[in-house]
C-alpha cells in the first residue's frame, strides 16, 4: 500500500515538473526578442510574439479555436474596430463547421490550409495575407481581423471592419441655399465614395498612401487621370511622401507640409467640406488630397480668386452670382482698408473729408482721450476677441453672446467716450465684410492683414496705405500653388479664363477649362451650346 502511495506520488511530482517546463517553455518564448520579422511555422511562438507586442493592450483579443481534429489557429483582432457578428458568421462559425468533417481530402485540391480556407470556408468579402509580424501589425490596427495557424508561415487578414461614424450631414461651415446638401465625414471611405457617385467613370484615380510613424493615417490621392497634369499628380505624390512625422491628426498637417511659401499669411492650399467642390474642381485637372478621420479635404493647386467664390455661383443664374462675386470684391475692399482709410483721413487728410461730415465726426470724438489709431485697435482686439468668444462657446450661447456683447460694449464704450460712434460703425462694417468672404483661410488673413494697414496708416498717412498695397500685391505676384502664379489667370494674364473671374458667364459658354490647369484636356464641350426656343409652326 505504502508503494502505491510512493509511486503515486512520484507520478505527481513528474506530472508539475512536466507542467513546470512547458510554462517556463512557453514565458521563455514570450521575453524571447523577436529575432525576424516574418512569422514561424510554429503558433505558439506567434502568438507569444504578439502577446509581447501588444502587452497591457485590453482592446486586443487572442481567440483560441481547432480546425479539424489537429489544426490549431488563433484569431486576432481589436475590440471596437471590427464587426462581432462578421467574425462569428463569416470566419468562426465556418470554421468550427468544417472541424466536424476530415479536410485533408478537400485540402488536396489547394496549395495549402490558408489556401483552402479563403477559398472554401471563410466567406467574408475581402481576404489577403501575408507573412511578416508587421503586416499583421498593421491590419489589426486597422480593424482587420487575423487569422493565425499551427504549421502555416502565412496569416490571413480578413476584413470585418466596424466603428462608430458620423452620419453625412449638411457642412456646417460652407453652407447653401441651392446645392447639395451633402458634406465630408470623418471616415475616409464615406468621403470617397461620395466623390465617386458623383464622377461614375475609371479615369478618377484614386492612390492610397500611409503618413505618419505611429498614427499611419491614410490619405488618398484622387485626380482625373484624362484631365489632370501628370507632372502635378507626381508633385503631390513627392510631397506627401517625403512629409516624416510621428501623427497627422488632421488635414491642417498636411497643408503646411506641402505649400509652396510656408511663411506667406495667405493659403496656398484650399479645403473644404463639401464634395460637389472637390468634383468641380478636379473637372478642372486639379488634385484633391483626402485624409483620414477629419472632414476636411484638400484640393491644390489654387488661386486668390477661387477663394472667393462659393459652390453656389455655379448653381444659381449667370447674372446673379456675377452681382454677388463685385460684391464679394468690393467687401473684400472693405474689409481689409476701411479701417486704415478712417485712421489716415482723420489723422492726416481732414481736408479730404466733406466739411459737413468732418464736423459731425470731429463733435463725435470731443469727449474721445485717444488718437484714432488707438481707438481702432481697441475695437478692432475687442471685435476680434468677441469674435473668436462666439465661435468656442457652445453653439446655443455662442452667437448670442457675440451678437450681444458687440452690441452692449459698443454701446457703453460710446457712452463712456472710450471711443467716438463713428469708429464703431467702421469696425461693425469691417467685421461684417470679413464674413463675406467665402474661404476661412483667406478671411483670417485679410483679417491679420487689417492691422498693419493700420498701423502704416497711422503713422504715413494714406501713403502708408498705398505702400502696404503695393508690398501685398508685389508678395501675391511671387506667390505660387504648385507652380500655379497665384494671381492667375490676371497675372499672367490668360483672357480666356477671365469668364469665370469677375463675371460668371453662362454654362453654355464655358467650353474650355482654365489654361493653367487642364492642358492635357482643355475642352468641357465641343461647341457653345446656347439654348434656343424650338420653331414654332404658324
Amino acid at each position: 500500500m505504502e508503494k502505491g502511495k510512493l509511486g503515486w506520488l512520484k507520478s505527481l511530482v513528474a506530472s508539475q515538473r512536466k507542467n513546470t517546463n512547458f510554462l517556463e517553455q512557453s514565458s521563455a518564448i514570450l521575453r524571447e526578442p523577436l529575432k525576424s520579422d516574418l512569422l514561424s511555422s510554429n503558433l505558439l511562438q506567434n502568438v507569444g510574439q504578439l502577446k509581447t507586442i501588444f502587452d497591457r493592450s485590453s482592446d486586443i483579443v487572442f481567440r483560441d479555436f481547432q480546425v479539424g481534429e489537429t489544426q490549431k489557429g488563433t484569431l486576432l483582432f481589436l475590440d471596437g474596430l471590427v464587426n462581432m457578428k462578421l467574425i462569428d458568421d463569416d470566419v468562426i462559425k465556418p470554421l468550427l463547421e468544417y472541424g466536424k468533417n476530415q479536410l485533408t481530402q478537400a485540402m488536396l485540391r489547394y496549395e495549402g490550409m490558408e489556401d483552402f480556407l479563403s477559398k472554401q470556408v471563410i466567406s467574408a468579402a475581402q481576404i489577403s495575407s501575408g507573412t511578416s509580424f508587421q503586416d499583421v501589425i498593421d491590419h489589426v490596427l486597422s480593424g482587420d481581423t487575423v487569422l493565425i495557424l499551427d504549421g502555416v508561415e502565412r496569416a490571413l487578414f480578413v476584413s470585418a471592419r466596424e466603428w462608430e461614424s458620423r452620419s453625412v450631414e449638411e457642412p456646417a461651415t460652407e453652407a447653401v441655399i441651392r446645392g447639395p446638401r451633402d458634406g465630408f465625414t470623418e471616415n475616409l471611405r464615406t468621403n470617397t465614395s461620395l466623390i465617386r457617385r458623383r464622377l461614375k467613370t475609371p479615369q478618377l484615380k484614386m492612390e492610397a498612401m500611409n503618413v505618419g510613424r505611429l498614427s499611419k493615417t491614410e490619405i488618398v490621392i484622387t485626380y482625373l487621370d484624362n484631365i489632370a497634369d501628370e507632372t502635378l499628380v507626381a508633385e503631390v505624390r513627392e510631397r506627401i511622401s517625403r512629409i516624416d512625422i510621428d501623427a497627422i491628426l488632421e488635414s491642417g498637417y498636411i497643408e503646411e507640409f506641402i505649400e509652396d511659401t510656408p511663411s506667406s499669411i495667405f493659403p496656398q492650399v484650399q479645403s473644404t467640406e463639401r464634395p460637389d467642390k472637390v468634383v468641380g474642381n478636379l473637372l478642372e485637372g486639379k488634385v484633391a488630397i483626402i485624409i483620414d478621420n477629419t472632414p476636411f479635404a484638400l484640393y491644390v493647386p489654387v488661386t486668390f480668386y477661387e477663394m472667393l467664390q462659393a459652390s453656389e455661383d455655379y448653381y444659381g443664374r449667370f447674372m446673379i452670382s456675377t452681382a454677388i462675386r463685385w460684391i464679394r470684391f468690393l467687401f473684400l475692399v472693405i474689409a481689409l482698408f476701411l479701417p486704415s482709410l478712417y485712421i489716415a483721413l482723420l489723422t492726416f487728410h481732414q481736408e479730404l473729408v466733406p466739411s459737413t461730415l468732418l464736423y459731425s465726426v470731429a463733435s463725435s470724438r470731443e469727449t474721445v482721450p485717444f488718437p484714432a489709431i488707438v481707438e481702432a485697435l481697441l475695437m478692432e482686439i475687442a471685435f476680434e476677441g468677441l469674435r473668436e468668444a462666439g465661435v468656442r462657446l457652445p453653439r446655443p450661447v455662442g452667437q448670442s453672446v457675440s451678437i450681444v456683447g458687440a452690441l452692449v460694449i459698443g454701446q457703453a464704450a460710446v457712452q463712456a467716450g472710450i471711443v467716438s460712434a463713428p469708429m464703431v460703425i467702421v469696425v461693425s462694417i469691417t467685421g461684417i465684410a470679413s464674413f463675406i468672404i467665402p474661404s476661412f483661410s483667406q478671411a483670417v488673413a485679410i483679417r491679420m492683414l487689417r492691422f498693419p494697414m493700420m498701423f502704416l496708416a497711422g503713422s504715413l498717412g494714406l501713403y502708408g496705405i498705398l505702400l502696404g498695397m503695393l508690398f501685398i500685391m508685389s508678395h501675391m505676384c511671387r506667390l505660387r500653388s504648385f507652380g500655379m502664379p497665384y494671381l492667375s489667370p490676371l497675372a499672367p494674364l490668360h483672357f480666356g479664363d477671365l469668364k469665370d473671374v469677375l463675371v460668371r458667364v453662362p454654362w453654355w459658354q464655358m467650353t474650355d477649362r482654365p489654361e493653367e490647369g487642364a492642358k492635357r484636356n482643355p475642352h468641357r464641350m465641343k461647341q457653345p451650346l446656347r439654348p434656343v426656343p424650338p420653331n414654332r409652326k404658324e
